[in-house]
């Protein structure tokens, strides 16, 4: 009975040990990642332990075209230069780089992206101390082609509007409050991958590749994206206010359209 006991108590212990490494890095192995490696950070040394960023995302998505993915700084004493999503699945897996000011610290930033089947969306997180990388596995198909919700002549007519939400009481423009913002922008970001639900001929690429927030002078923070950003890309983060009446917010996409709007900070949106 006593080595009865003593088989189930470690039985249960190494249950417990590999629920938390699960849960403290839940990205299972990937081949895929393995071919893709040398070719988004060559042969720099990466941690897979002790990332100043957690990452949330949905184990099973509701919705593979527009699955949210919440980047959050755990470190409060880490300086986060860059991080970068890769959705290792995905036709084109490098889905956002994106780069941060002093301003937007600690990270706290919320992105929607298309989750093609299967797959860890992983985040590498560039800081002083090196290179870090976490994620999340999430369960989710078709979003590349999924096809869009309106139809090209509808989606084009608007291209490029721009809507800035605030979230809180701070008066706008009361300088160093810690703020939370919503910036949406009307694109239908097109994969490539999706058909015209009328000709059933497959729509040409065409998307966000490059966006700066700035309040003032001073940059928040800059995303270089592909086709794996959702549709109608919506970026919901925390910054500090610095003051400045409202935030400026410059993009571009591959047909080399520039979109430039001026969003006054007022609260509620």
């Amino acid at each position: 009975m006593a080595h009865t006991l003593s088989a189930v108590a470690v039985i249960a212990l190494l249950g417990v040990t590999s629920a938390l490494a699960a849960e403290q890095n839940p990205l299972t192995p990937s081949p895929t990642w393995e071919d893709l490696r040398f070719d988004v950070v060559g042969e720099r040394t990466i941690s897979d332990v002790g990332s100043p960023l957690a990452v949330e995302a949905p184990y099973r998505a509701h919705d593979a075209a527009t699955v949210p993915v919440i980047l959050r700084q755990t470190d409060a004493d880490a300086t986060i230069k860059k991080a970068t999503v890769i959705i290792d699945e995905n036709p084109a897996p490098v889905a956002a780089d994106l780069t941060f000011g002093p301003g937007m610290a600690p990270v706290d930033i919320e992105l929607r992206v298309r989750v093609n089947q299967y797959s860890n969306v992983r985040v590498l997180t560039e800081t002083p101390a090196g290179l870090f990388m976490t994620g999340r596995y999430v369960k989710a198909s078709g979003g590349c082609s999924a096809p869009a919700s309106r139809d090209p002549e509808q989606a084009l007519a608007g291209l490029g509007q721009m809507k800035l939400r605030l979230f809180g009481e701070a008066e706008p423009q009361q300088s160093m409050a810690r703020r939370e913002a919503q910036i949406m922008l009307r694109h239908p970001n097109y994969s490539g991958l999706q058909r015209n639900q009328v000709t059933q001929l497959f729509i040409p690429a065409h998307f966000i590749d490059h966006m700066e927030v700035w309040q003032g002078d001073e940059m928040l923070f800059t995303m270089d994206g592909g086709i794996s950003i959702s549709e109608n890309p919506v970026f919901r983060f925390g910054y500090t206010d610095n003051g400045a009446p409202s935030l400026r917010v410059v993009a571009t996409d591959t047909e080399g359209n520039r979109f430039e709007q001026v969003l006054a900070k007022t609260a509620g949106g």
